[in-house]
């Protein structure tokens, strides 16, 4: 069926330079572990997941708890949510490229804080096209043009 090759994505992905990310995983019935890794970096983000490199490899499903640092920003971004997938990252200083779908954003405990969703359109929108400029191929680029 033509529909299996549709995207599945319906958030807008964009790029942030120089924004890195730590992780944990989160435990249920356990006290918080310390963060797994930090600095590492951001590949993409959107309003509803992030993909970031890391050196170890992080199981499907995994839930796991994010702190986004965006550079500018005072505060991180504090979220979290389920590993939908991984792949190697073969030949490159780090191991794996990590895909995370944040969970909802609402006002209980196990959601994301609706703030964060704020603050990430306001990204999406200093950024995209930034993004946009650096995703169009050779040839494409807007002529400006000065009198």
């Amino acid at each position: 069926m033509a529909e299996e090759n549709l995207e599945k994505r319906t958030c807008i992905r964009f790029r942030i330079p120089g924004a890195t990310i730590k992780y944990r995983r989160e435990k249920k019935f356990l006290r918080k572990h310390a963060y797994i890794a930090e600095f590492c970096p951001i590949l993409d983000i959107s309003r509803g997941g992030i993909r970031f490199l890391a050196q170890e490899m992080l199981k499907y499903e995994s839930l796991v708890e994010m702190r986004i640092s965006v550079p500018g920003e005072t505060s991180p971004l504090v979220l979290k949510g389920f590993v939908r997938w991984y792949s190697p990252n073969q030949g490159k200083s780090y191991n794996y490229q990590i895909g995370v779908q944040f969970l909802p954003y609402g006002v209980s405990k196990s959601l994301n804080y609706p703030g964060m969703l704020t603050k990430i359109i306001a990204l999406e929108q200093k950024f995209l096209d930034e993004t946009t400029i650096l995703d169009a191929a050779p040839g494409d680029e807007k002529e400006e043009f000065s009198i």
